[in-house]
């Protein structure tokens, strides 16, 4: 039986709860064992981490201590999932730049708040993730975001959509939807989630529901690969 970690928490207009406990059923469908934490302290627990498949996080703003983040980067490392939604994670803690570099990406707008409509365009890909799923719109937050240039882009936001200072520039596509590896974990997120209504979306909810059952399914092959963390161990320095 695989097993995963939600912990929610932050900002309370993102709903962390709410989020959570669609986190929770869609895992649990899947045969997972789900513990829910309301605080960050299980991620202080390095080998505790090493035995999830999967880490989800639902915290926006707040702190992480460096310990923690630490403690989650080796368990990443190692092979265990991180996946993720809206600032749940990629606006989780602002100022831990090793977070920022685990997960791909950090929020720095959304020009015009919750209500715009935009439309979600979805990549050209092998990937399964995105197979057979439409472009589809939405009304909500639409999130401009710092990427890292080595993630794998699934989905695209056109900007701008709401004239702002951004708007003299010319237009990007802004990832929505992404993967990326760090050390032998899988990492996935999607930019949706502002509300946990976003999730009646079809097309929303079915992207994080493979997003999740992905990123999990790292672990068992760092597992059978007999791959370690240490691999990728160096002496330089990061940060």
């Amino acid at each position: 039986m695989k097993r995963a970690l939600v912990v929610w928490g932050g900002w309370d207009g993102h709903e962390p709860k709410q989020v959570g406990e669609i986190v929770h059923g869609l895992l649990e469908k899947h045969g997972f064992e789900v513990e829910i934490a309301d605080s960050l302290e299980p991620l202080a627990d390095v080998e505790k981490l090493k035995r999830l498949d999967l880490i989800v996080p639902v915290w926006t703003m707040g702190k992480i201590e460096n310990a923690q983040a630490e403690a989650v980067s080796e368990a990443v490392a190692s092979g265990v999932g991180m996946a993720g939604c809206h600032g749940g994670m990629c606006d989780a803690f602002r100022e831990s730049v090793l977070w920022q570099f685990i997960t791909g990406g950090n929020w720095v707008a959304h020009p015009g708040g919750d209500g715009v409509e935009y439309v979600v365009n979805i990549r050209n890909s092998s990937s399964e993730l995105v197979e057979g799923i439409r472009d589809f719109t939405v009304r909500s937050e639409q999130y401009y975001l710092h990427v890292d240039p080595a993630v794998e882009v699934l989905a695209t936001t056109p900007f701008p959509t709401v004239s702002w200072y951004h708007s003299s520039n010319r237009h990007v596509d802004m990832p929505v939807i992404w993967t990326k590896r760090w050390g032998h974990g899988r990492v996935f997120y999607t930019s949706l989630g502002h509300h946990a209504d976003i999730f009646d979306i079809p097309e929303a909810l079915e992207t994080l529901r493979r997003g999740l059952l992905w990123a999990a399914e790292g672990k068992q092959i760092a597992v059978d690969g007999n791959r370690s963390a240490d691999e990728f161990a160096s002496d330089a320095k990061m940060f």
